[in-house]
């Protein structure tokens, strides 16, 4: 029986619009040169959007008018912008994983776990770019984090 072809569907999603997500070909080598540029370039245009996104927020929030003179009116701009101020909070956390992604690039380490050292695997890293752990270190971080909370 022929091997089935992969479908365009079975391939992880990246998270940045406009890049196809790296196929590794047989025999390739792990993190080689090409795969570091695609994943730093992945890294690199999901920190743009994610900045985009932040100066738009900014932008919107400097055009609101200050104090509608409804307080329900009020109260409802005041949790958009708690909600919108909280989730700009979030991708400014993750801008400082993606810089530290993109720092673990330069020096060698991106791709390998941080905790036992195996590879992470390419499909892993189109799905989470800034994972540090393998699926294995990372399910049992998870099982911790359970039991202690």
């Amino acid at each position: 029986m022929p091997a089935r072809k992969k479908k365009e569907k079975d391939l992880p999603v990246s998270p940045v619009t406009g890049i196809s997500p790296y196929v590794v070909k047989k025999g390739e080598k792990y993190m080689n040169k090409k795969q570091q540029d695609h994943f730093r370039a992945v890294l690199n245009a999901w920190k743009k959007e994610l900045e985009d996104e932040i100066a738009r927020t900014v932008q919107q929030m400097r055009d609101v008018p200050e104090n509608p003179p409804d307080p329900n009116d009020r109260a409802s701009q005041e949790t958009d912008m708690s909600l919108e101020l909280r989730s700009r909070d979030r991708e400014r956390k993750l801008i400082k994983k993606i810089d530290e992604a993109i720092d673990r690039i330069d020096t060698g380490d991106y791709g390998y776990c941080e905790v036992c050292g195996v590879e992470i695997g390419v499909e892993r890293l189109e799905a989470r770019p800034t994972a540090e752990l393998c699926i294995d270190c990372k399910t049992l971080d998870e099982i911790r984090e359970k039991q202690m909370g």
